[in-house]
């Protein structure tokens, strides 16, 4: 019976130690798990960022869809300008006298494609779909709309992926812990959201310890 008992005590022991350093450690190696990830995920929105300002810049909107963005990025132009101030004299006939006019002038130097000023020899965007976690196949959501801001109309996109997707092997009571994050130091919400369809806005909603991330 002794012998029994102390078995049994040991096995409790072991089981109650085991159940302490998962308590402690489960965090502390879900978070090192979440912040790689994490990590990963707004590298690549950064560089969709990129490229959807100069999908604005070249056609006055955002893509709404990953296939023409990539496909503007192969074909996209960017002309290179150069705007002077310059000055005239010209005759008022208010004021019968000769008036000095002001004016910007916007000289045309050149074009160069899109591809060659924002990814160089890299055709890492033409991946821009897929969120970048080993063990799943999921795509970012894509959207872009037109809203109206103090009477003008503005363009704006929204792009994000659930962080049940980038966590999805990960702790389930740690994950439901992360989706309700309010902090200044962490990524707020269930998802991480780059730009807003809502407002005008091409930021993240993630702090900016990730944008030293390169």
């Amino acid at each position: 019976m002794k012998l029994a008992l102390q078995a049994v005590l040991w096995i409790l022991a072991l089981f109650f130690s085991f159940k302490i350093y998962n308590s402690i450690n489960g965090p502390i190696n879900f978070n090192e798990i979440k912040n790689e990830r994490y990590a990963s995920v707004i590298t690549k929105l950064k560089l969709i960022r990129k490229a959807q300002i100069a999908h604005k810049d070249v056609t006055g909107t955002y893509s709404n869809n990953f296939d023409s963005l990539v496909k503007f990025i192969d074909n996209g132009i960017f002309t290179l300008i150069e705007k002077r101030d310059s000055s005239y004299m010209e005759y008022d006939r208010t004021y019968r006298i000769d008036m000095l006019r002001e004016v910007v002038v916007i000289d045309t130097l050149g074009f160069v494609p899109v591809k060659d000023s924002l990814f160089k020899n890299s055709n890492a965007y033409k991946d821009f779909a897929t969120v970048p976690v080993e063990g799943i196949e999921a795509k970012f959501d894509i959207n872009a709309s037109i809203i109206d801001k103090n009477g003008y109309k503005v363009p704006v996109f929204e792009v994000k992926v659930a962080k049940n997707l980038i966590l999805h092997d990960q702790d389930k009571d740690l994950l439901k812990l992360e989706n309700e994050t309010v902090s200044v130091d962490g990524v707020n919400g269930p998802s991480i959201i780059l730009g807003s369809l809502s407002e005008v806005s091409t930021n993240g909603n993630w702090p900016t310890i990730f944008d030293a991330v390169q």
